[in-house]
């Protein structure tokens, strides 16, 4: 797969097996932090367009994006459903926060930024997504491998608005957050999530 290949030529680092072990000790709980990514990917969508109402190209993306994201956490959430397991309320990881600290506070660079964290939160997803499939049942897999295509067009999306939104080269502020999510997918998480860090053995 193109798509899947481009990724991780774009990511710094591949996903620890420790974290796929951790995910397979843990379906329940990664079931249930997948639904909320989800959500939260779908307020991410919202919430730019909510704030750059001028660029059409990114209002359409946007739009898009949020309803597919909402779409994906339907279907999550009806696999949580019909395997008994209920919805709780957990704590997120901080993956998602510390990748934004280095967000800068000035616009267009603030766009440009969130763009690029957008777009390795959904590199990060898809990756993640092909390399648990295979170990996954019939159901799950299914489902992961038919959200590849999606994931990786919002990747691409996010980067395309990022590079439209700087008017030029962003490869120095790649470099710093795709350096900083290295990091944290290599460190040692204390909890399990969808975007922890690596599982202590």
């Amino acid at each position: 797969m193109n798509d899947l290949q481009a990724i991780n030529d774009f990511l710094y680092c591949e996903t620890p097996d420790s974290w796929i072990a951790g995910a397979l000790a843990n379906i329940d709980l990664l079931l249930l932090d997948h639904a909320n990514c989800e959500k939260k990917a779908a307020s991410t969508a919202l919430n730019l367009m909510y704030r750059y109402v001028d660029d059409f190209e990114l209002l359409n993306k946007m739009s898009r994006l949020a309803r597919e994201e909402l779409r994906h956490f339907e279907q999550v959430i009806a696999i949580m459903q019909s395997r008994g397991i209920a919805y709780e309320q957990i704590g997120a990881a901080s993956y998602a926060a510390d990748l934004r600290k280095p967000v800068r506070t000035h616009e267009p660079a603030r766009l440009v930024d969130t763009l690029i964290v957008g777009a390795i939160i959904e590199a990060r997803s898809c990756e993640r997504f092909a390399k648990l499939a295979p170990h996954l049942d019939d159901e799950l897999q299914r489902f992961y491998l038919s959200l590849l295509k999606s994931e990786a067009r919002h990747f691409k999306d996010y980067l395309k608005l990022a590079q439209k939104g700087a008017g030029g080269p962003i490869d120095d502020r790649l470099e710093v957050f795709l350096t900083l999510e290295k990091s944290l997918v290599q460190t040692v998480d204390a909890e399990f999530r969808f975007h922890s860090g690596a599982v202590a053995s």
